[in-house]
């Protein structure tokens, strides 16, 4: 069960769980260029919540293309798959898994894999090794790691400063696990981004 603790007008998350969309927050477009999917491309989504970022990546990767959307919120990913079926998205699944755990998805499967306003999550919980030891499995060596999170300030949106990662902390918790930063964008008054590559490419500043 998900406990929820109201601050202002944002939901955090205590446990794996639903909490408020960011996308609304986020420059998508930004965001889908530094992914660059191509039509027949791989994409996961790890902590989809209501599916935003799988439905617009579905598109990108057309109709040869794969798309796992992964929650633990069933409610919203019957949603999201309801919402993939009136669209004709087949190429989207939408799956119901613990993001902390082993993901249901073979080795070296995935172009690119999307962690969007949820890490900082799994830091709180405990899991945030596991789920990067994860995300670096599922991925192909030249493929693309988009971690999307909140600015480091005090106020919302957003949880509490203490639990937001500076692009600085974010780094440092990511390259442990094979990956190397490869760009940074700011997609918001309230959010940025940073990819990495686990194919071990140049460093980016």
């Amino acid at each position: 069960m998900v406990n929820l603790v109201i601050q202002g007008d944002w939901v955090e998350k205590k446990i794996r769980g639903a909490g408020k969309s960011s996308f609304d927050l986020v420059d998508a477009t930004k965001l889908f260029a530094a992914l660059d999917l191509k039509a027949g491309a791989v994409f996961a989504d790890l902590g989809c919540g209501r599916g935003e970022y799988a439905v617009r990546a579905a598109f990108s990767v057309g109709e040869q293309g794969t798309v796992y959307a992964l929650d633990l919120w069933e409610e919203g990913l019957v949603v999201l798959g309801t919402e993939a079926e009136f669209l004709g998205l087949h190429q989207l699944k939408a799956i119901a898994a613990d993001i902390c755990a082993a993901l249901p998805i073979e080795d070296g499967n995935v172009d690119a894999c999307l962690i969007s306003t949820v890490l900082h999550d799994f830091v709180q919980e405990g899991c945030a090794d596991n789920v990067l030891d994860e995300a670096r499995r599922i991925m192909r060596p030249q493929g693309t790691l988009a971690v999307v999170e909140f600015k480091k300030f005090d106020g919302h949106p957003g949880p509490p400063i203490d639990v937001k990662l500076s692009p600085e902390e974010l780094e440092a918790l990511v390259s442990p696990h094979g990956f190397a930063k490869t760009g940074f964008a700011e997609l918001g008054e309230h959010t940025y981004l940073i990819t990495f590559s686990p194919a071990g490419g140049p460093t980016a500043t």
